[in-house]
């Protein structure tokens, strides 16, 4: 599944390619992906009310928090309404995005064939809304599920539950509601990590499960628990609530740093469910120490990494560097 790195990464090729685009056309190939993983049962008309939410819109932002993705959409305005207005004194509305296990934004022209896994296009026009450019070339924005784990959705945007109002970054403020529960990711801007580290060590479970639980500190997946566990030198099992309160921290820091180098190239890419918006993949797995390793040598004592099952998940570890307590 993709983690933070990895949206991060189509998050900056959207805000190059779609942001203050505007969607002049909607196709929903496969109506499955308008639904959510715990319920495929798509309501009578969720095709045509999403084609008519978004048809006409401009693309005003692209926004990020832990693996959720959300592009709000200006308001509507001048002779792009649809149909069906959509009321002006409502609250804002944004295309929300889950990418799932295997969903992934692709960038076309209308010539381009289309991927057999592809389930929705949207068409895009622009820079801009009235001062589009004619003669700029048509281009369409193809999301991509082989698995069909992802999900698309137009939903309000309601305050934030960790950061209201207006941010210093400039953002508004604003998450979609599917995603108010969702807690802060170490790569937003004043992301606390002395409250979060404190607010680990309160748990009853090990670590790494609080790692991964998105309502205490998202955008962390296996892939880059495992890496920050292995720089701190903690094992996946260490329980939160007896684990010193300066190695979670250095848990936390590490997975700062992981990401941070990961996002540099381009994200971790094991196989083409996960690729940027121009198709090309990131390189971070040859700079993996421990996850995906079993059997190889540790980096710092030369004992090999251990995989063991971990939930429905597998966790990589060194048993001699990174210690329980």
């Amino acid at each position: 599944m993709p983690e933070l790195p990895e949206v991060e990464s189509v998050a900056s090729g959207l805000r190059t390619w779609a942001a203050g685009r505007r969607v002049t056309g909607v196709r929903v190939l496969d109506p499955r992906i308008l639904g959510t993983t715990s319920n495929r049962t798509i309501a009578a008309g969720a095709v045509e009310e999403f084609t008519e939410l978004l048809t006409g819109r401009e693309i005003a932002a692209v926004e990020r928090r832990g693996k959720f993705l959300w592009l709000p959409l200006a308001p509507e305005r001048g002779p792009w309404r649809p149909g069906r207005a959509v009321d002006p004194s409502g609250p804002p509305l944004a295309l929300s995005v889950h990418l799932g296990m295997s969903g992934q934004f692709r960038v076309h022209t209308p010539a381009d064939p289309l991927h057999r896994h592809t389930r929705a296009v949207l068409d895009l026009a622009g820079p801009g809304p009235a001062e589009a450019d004619p003669a700029a070339p048509p281009t369409e924005l193809r999301f991509l599920d082989q698995r069909i784990f992802g999900h698309l959705g137009v939903e309000p945007l309601v305050p934030d539950p960790h950061r209201p109002g207006a941010q210093p970054d400039g953002s508004a403020g604003l998450v979609p509601g599917s995603a108010a529960h969702i807690a802060p990711d170490p790569l937003e801007p004043g992301f606390d990590l002395e409250a979060v580290a404190r607010r680990i060590q309160r748990k009853r479970t090990a670590l790494k499960i609080a790692l991964l639980d998105q309502t205490t500190v998202s955008g962390i997946g296996n892939i880059y628990a495992d890496e920050a566990l292995f720089a701190a030198g903690v094992h996946p099992l260490a329980p939160a609530d007896s684990t010193r309160i300066s190695r979670i921290r250095a848990v936390l820091a590490a997975a700062d740093a992981v990401m941070r180098a990961s996002l540099e190239q381009g994200g971790t890419s094991f196989d083409a469910l996960y690729v940027h918006v121009n198709g090309e993949s990131g390189y971070f797995a040859r700079s993996l120490n421990a996850y995906g390793l079993a059997g190889q040598p540790c980096m710092r004592c030369g004992t090999s990494i251990v995989r063991e099952k971990f939930m429905n998940r597998s966790s990589f570890f060194c048993p001699v560097c990174q210690r329980k307590r």
